[in-house]
């Protein structure tokens, strides 16, 4: 079986499409393009820039190079110099390494991917307030250990689902101000020409070069681990209040089951766990993509590639789960 969440009839569960344009090759490939452009517009070669702008490059073409060199950049700079005119190729990549373009490309990709994170954990905390308020005052038996403990009411346990989501909101806010900053920082780093750069694309400057280090992802990637793992909590504990025989909630629609079709399985409740459970064991990758040898690493960079798109998705995908659970509830207390 190929990547689940662009897999022919697998995606159905775990595909989130909004992300996955975001995350395409296509799209990758147009922000590293707008990089290069944008870059030698920053050199002051504006036919240089329109140059690279009209340049018709597929991702295809970027496949062979990208085997040889492990990267798709110089394979990029080749396709474009055999499409302009030679006197324009001094200010073509001139000062960039690769890892500025593709770094600076996938941050693109995040400034359209993060909103879309808080507008989903906006409207879920909606979601859960109107559920509170439709079914807050019922009862429920507060459960420790998985066994009856006291009462509670439905309003008590929405509330441990939707608290946490305030947190996140905030936290987002927090690493979004040090995430969507643009890399340029040459072959060692020491380059200084970011902010040249920066201001077409709408980034922030940092203080130096990010190659080697890679704090950013590892906070991204500990906070989609952190919302994944309170949607999980929330999925299961709506598994174990659909089961027969606590019948604490009561789902419209459901899984079927081939074998036995009287049942109705809480598939989405499901999937959140199954999601929680995946961004945690890949947080613990991309905390190991940290450690970066001296100015740059081949490896720990090649890890992120792996890791992160995958965690984002996993996330997108759980927050939208995550409403079409809620709007199947159609009773929930004792």
């Amino acid at each position: 079986m190929t990547w689940v969440f662009d897999h022919a009839w697998m995606t159905g569960v775990f595909g989130d499409k909004a992300v996955a344009a975001h995350l395409s090759a296509e799209v990758q490939l147009a922000h590293m393009l707008r990089v290069e452009a944008a870059h030698s517009r920053s050199l002051g070669n504006e036919r240089a820039a329109r140059a690279i702008e009209a340049a018709q490059i597929c991702p295809e073409d970027l496949t062979e190079g990208t085997a040889v060199d492990g990267l798709p950049v110089p394979e990029l700079v080749r396709c474009l110099k055999a499409q302009i005119s030679p006197e324009l190729h001094g200010d073509i990549h001139r000062g960039l390494t690769s890892q500025d373009v593709m770094d600076t490309a996938f941050v693109l990709s995040l400034k359209d991917i993060l909103p879309i994170f808080r507008q989903r954990l906006s409207a879920l905390q909606e979601d859960l307030a109107q559920l509170a308020q439709a079914h807050g005052d019922a009862a429920l038996m507060g459960r420790t250990r998985m066994q009856a403990a006291l009462p509670i009411t439905v309003a008590d346990r929405i509330a441990t689902w939707r608290m946490p989501l305030e947190r996140h909101l905030d936290r987002l806010d927090e690493i979004s101000a040090r995430l969507l900053c643009v890399q340029c920082g040459g072959p060692v780093g020491l380059a200084t020409g970011g902010a040249a750069l920066a201001a077409p694309l709408g980034l922030a400057v940092p203080d130096k070069s990010w190659h080697a280090m890679r704090d950013g992802f590892g906070e991204l990637a500990s906070w989609l681990s952190l919302v994944s793992g309170s949607l999980g909590k929330m999925g299961m504990d709506i598994s174990l209040m659909t089961q027969q025989g606590v019948d604490e909630m009561r789902l419209r629609g459901g899984g079927a089951s081939s074998a036995m079709p009287h049942k109705q399985n809480p598939i989405l409740a499901e999937l959140l766990v199954t999601l929680s459970r995946y961004n945690a064991v890949q947080l613990g990758g991309m905390h190991q993509a940290l450690i970066h040898e001296q100015e740059r690493s081949g490896a720990s960079w090649a890890l992120e590639w792996m890791i992160l798109p995958a965690m984002l998705h996993c996330t997108t995908r759980g927050l939208s789960a995550a409403q079409e659970l809620l709007a199947q509830v159609e009773t929930i207390g004792a």
